[in-house]
């Protein structure tokens, strides 16, 4: 009974997620990140997250990851991100993920442009949620080439 006990709880804590169920839970992540629903994207985050972004800034915990993201899902009601590529490895259970991102900002709504960011999310999973993700990013500016004139910047 014992044994039992032990080989249940042993295995309720080593939750590793196959290639299939991963990509099956990202995929309703990145739906969940679409919808522009916080609560969705906050369920696949494990309780202890720590989450850097793209500036450097750390957070760590669901609950103050939830209250720094509150903001920002309500300032930004028009993105999208877009998968790029994605690799994940079972064994380590670490995934890498190519997107980008469009959305209008006040300043380029005005302009009638969008802005695009691209970049890789590197994450880690525990016990089946999202535990560690690392942000490196970009944003995009079009780059145009003359024969004449070089590089410019538009």
């Amino acid at each position: 009974m014992v044994k039992l006990i032990k080989k249940n709880l042993k295995k309720s804590y080593k939750m590793n997620l196959t290639k299939t169920e991963v990509f099956k839970k990202f995929n309703q992540w990145l739906t969940a990140w679409n919808m522009h629903d916080l609560g969705g994207v906050m369920d696949f985050m494990h309780p202890d997250i720590s989450f850097e972004n793209s500036d450097g800034r750390i957070v760590n915990g669901k609950e103050m990851l939830r209250k720094s993201w509150m903001p920002w899902f309500m300032l930004h009601e028009d993105f999208k991100f877009f998968q790029e590529d994605i690799f994940f490895d079972e064994q380590s259970q670490k995934m890498t993920f190519q997107w980008r991102m469009e959305w209008f900002p006040v300043d380029y709504k005005l302009k009638g442009q969008n802005k695009t960011i691209r970049g890789v999310d590197i994450l880690e999973f525990k016990e089946g949620k999202i535990f560690r993700k690392i942000t490196y990013s970009k944003t995009a500016i079009q780059i145009g080439v003359t024969a004449t004139a070089g590089i410019h910047v538009k």
